[in-house]
């Protein structure tokens, strides 16, 4: 019988957003069976408060699940630090994890590909990363699912075998890649992931995401990803602390349930060519950009 994977659920002061992620997550098939745990960072400044005291609102009312447990923390942790710990703890316990942020809305079969994944890649030791956002691709010819290098935070799933290799410190991260291995890690040059590496340790960002993904990357690791994105972000309307305001990552939600799953442990060539060529033009032509621009600062 597969025991289903604790859900941890991350949240701060947007109450709208916490709304509707949990009104999707609630609607998923297995949430009635899965428990819930959902934590609630402290106010960061006194502007904050109002905003924090309306969520916990919300979360401590939560129904629909086999157990929710609200863990409100006393002080600021701030998002890194909070999904660390939080990540590290049900691990810990459970061995396993599927994570969600206050910003995410999903597929009713999310959690549904998330526990048949974990159970499918269990002991593949190479798989260390289950991801269900995925780009909104041009290719009609990729698999149901897929194997890719890169890690999305957008919905994703791990396992304690996998987390304990999570490597927080910046420095040690950065002594072990040389120019090819940042040129890979990078998606040959198309997304800023090493851009985002230096300013972690300029302290300009305090991403855990990227430290999660160098440490799968220098591990050789491979996360399973879904070809139609189970999830959408609806964090990019400028409320986020760490994203701006765009929309060039949104997607439709899949309404399919996942499958099919590959038995090579490999990364698929069409799907990383496939999202190499969406990351290389995202931003689009130079007009594109400009009017993107002028909508963000407006």
């Amino acid at each position: 019988m597969q025991t289903l994977a604790p859900i941890a659920l991350f949240v701060y002061n947007r109450p709208e957003h916490t709304r509707r992620t949990i009104k999707f997550l609630k609607q998923n098939l297995l949430a009635d069976e899965s428990r819930l745990f959902i934590f609630s960072d402290a106010a960061k400044n006194d502007l904050h408060n109002g905003k924090v005291a309306e969520v916990r609102d919300i979360i401590r009312s939560v129904e629909g699940f086999k157990s929710v447990q609200v863990i409100e923390r006393k002080a600021n942790l701030g998002l890194a630090n909070s999904i660390i710990d939080g990540v590290t703890m049900l691990t810990e316990k459970y061995g396993k994890v599927i994570v969600f942020e206050d910003d995410l809305i999903s597929s009713k079969f999310a959690l549904q590909y998330f526990n048949d994944a974990l159970q499918r890649y269990e002991n593949q030791d190479r798989v260390m990363h289950i991801g269900a956002y995925m780009y909104p691709l041009k290719s009609n010819n990729l698999p149901q699912t897929f194997f890719y290098r890169a890690a999305s935070s957008w919905g994703w799933a791990t396992w304690g075998r996998a987390w304990k290799y999570f490597e927080p410190d910046i420095d040690k991260i950065i002594s072990n890649f040389d120019s090819h291995k940042r040129y890979q890690f990078s998606i040959e040059g198309t997304m800023n992931f090493w851009k985002q590496v230096r300013e972690f340790k300029r302290g300009k960002n305090n991403s855990w995401a990227i430290r999660w993904y160098a440490s799968i990357f220098l591990n050789d690791g491979l996360t399973l990803n879904p070809s139609a994105s189970l999830i959408n972000n609806i964090g990019h309307d400028g409320t986020g602390i760490h994203s701006g305001k765009n929309n060039m990552y949104d997607v439709k939600i899949s309404e399919r349930r996942v499958t099919e799953f590959p038995d090579v442990i490999e990364e698929n060539k069409e799907a990383y060519q496939s999202i190499k060529y969406f990351l290389a033009n995202r931003k689009g032509s130079f007009l594109e950009r400009v009017v993107r621009f002028i909508k963000e600062i407006l």
